[in-house]
């Protein structure tokens, strides 16, 4: 069974969309001329090439396709000439999406050449406020936002754990990443354990992009009466954590440490997921009892909420990254009164800062620049 691979080329003119292989107009020549002499001067070739360009096919499919007698006009062998019906096969039923497939092709890459269009590649841990600026930011794209010129912006976001988005930002995988931490972290946390060895500031710039809250998602009623992390412990309730890695591990982690609590106390390794939803579809479901989450997720599951800390969403880039058109659209669109009345809707979401590049020794206030500054040489 031969597999088939498609490409497409880029050109300044106006052509049929045409999926076509070679060999198909090799054939066709030939065929409609009569010898191979007379196919190679129809489609301007050599007939060294062309011939050469038969005897290799014949090889790779492990077919003839032409035969030619003394005296007699050459012509396609059975093979060839069902290659040449499937040809047109294909093309008959497909030329329709074949059209539609090139014009897609032709949209996309006349962003490329627009120069007001820019595309912001940031990973980030999973967040439904981010979900929404990415069609905030589709909805504006052709709408008057305040800008004196009009700028296009196109969020390339992948959801990752936290601490995988900021190493694809100093790897150069990204331009932006996302992550949170909570509202009170201080010096000697587990939160600066995990993320201070990863930014550097002067290098890294945090802007801020929203405040949102941490809570217990419960089933409907809150059949156990869970209220409190020692609350879950103290009822055995089967308790759904994230996976290491995730920005809301390091919270439900330092959560404990401040409890006095561990994860041995919740067994919580037996049952991990990957995202705010996962974690409300196994409590919904009744896999689980009880999981630490967003109260947007918990609402969408038909799940109650019981805050327990409020954090920030943080987004950092590289200083030299604020420079670049694209970043500066999306820090505009940040601070637009729109996007800030859609995030302030989503439960449990505000939009403290929103767009605003901030001070990381207060935000992410570890650093103790008399004693972390690295001495001149000399």
């Amino acid at each position: 069974m031969h597999r088939l691979q498609l490409h497409y080329t880029l050109s300044k003119d106006s052509s049929p969309a045409l999926v076509r292989n070679p060999l198909i107009d090799l054939l066709q020549a030939v065929s409609s001329q009569g010898s191979i002499s007379g196919g190679a001067r129809a489609l301007g070739l050599s007939y060294r090439h062309v011939w050469g360009e038969l005897k290799r096919w014949e090889n790779d499919l492990g077919n003839e396709l032409v035969v030619w007698e003394k005296g007699q006009s050459a012509r396609l062998t059975e093979f060839a000439s069902k290659l040449m019906w499937a040809e047109r096969q294909a093309q008959a039923r497909l030329s329709p999406q074949i059209e539609a497939l090139r014009a897609e092709l032709e949209r996309s890459y006349a962003l490329a050449f627009d120069n007001s269009f820019h595309v912001v590649t940031l990973y980030a841990s999973h967040d439904d406020a981010l979900s929404r600026l990415r069609e905030f930011a589709l909805q504006v794209n052709n709408m008057d936002v305040g800008r004196p010129e009009p700028q296009k912006l196109h969020l390339d976001i992948r959801f990752t754990g936290s601490v995988d988005a900021i190493r694809a930002l100093n790897e150069g995988r990204c331009v932006m990443a996302g992550f949170h931490t909570l509202l009170d972290t201080g010096k000697k946390t587990l939160t600066e354990r995990t993320y201070k060895p990863l930014l550097q500031p002067g290098r890294h710039k945090i802007i801020g992009f929203a405040r949102r809250t941490q809570g217990l998602m419960v089933a409907r009623g809150n059949p156990l009466g869970l209220h409190s992390l020692p609350d879950v412990v103290q009822h055995r309730a089967h308790f759904a954590n994230r996976t290491l890695g995730s920005g809301t591990r390091v919270v439900f982690d330092e959560l404990l440490a401040l409890a006095g609590l561990s994860n041995r106390d919740f067994n919580a390794n037996a049952h991990t997921e990957s995202s705010h939803a996962a974690v409300a579809h196994a409590v919904a479901a009744g896999q689980c009892d009880v999981g630490l989450g967003i109260a947007a997720a918990a609402q969408q599951a038909g799940l109650d909420f019981v805050p327990l800390a409020e954090e920030r969403y943080h987004l950092v880039c590289l200083k030299s990254a604020l420079a670049q058109p694209g970043i500066a659209a999306l820090l505009h669109l940040l601070q637009t009164p729109q996007w800030q009345n859609q995030i302030n809707q989503i439960p449990g979401y505000s939009a403290r800062q929103s767009g605003q590049v901030l001070s990381m020794r207060q935000v992410l206030p570890w650093w103790d620049y008399r004693r972390d500054k690295i001495p001149a040489a000399g």
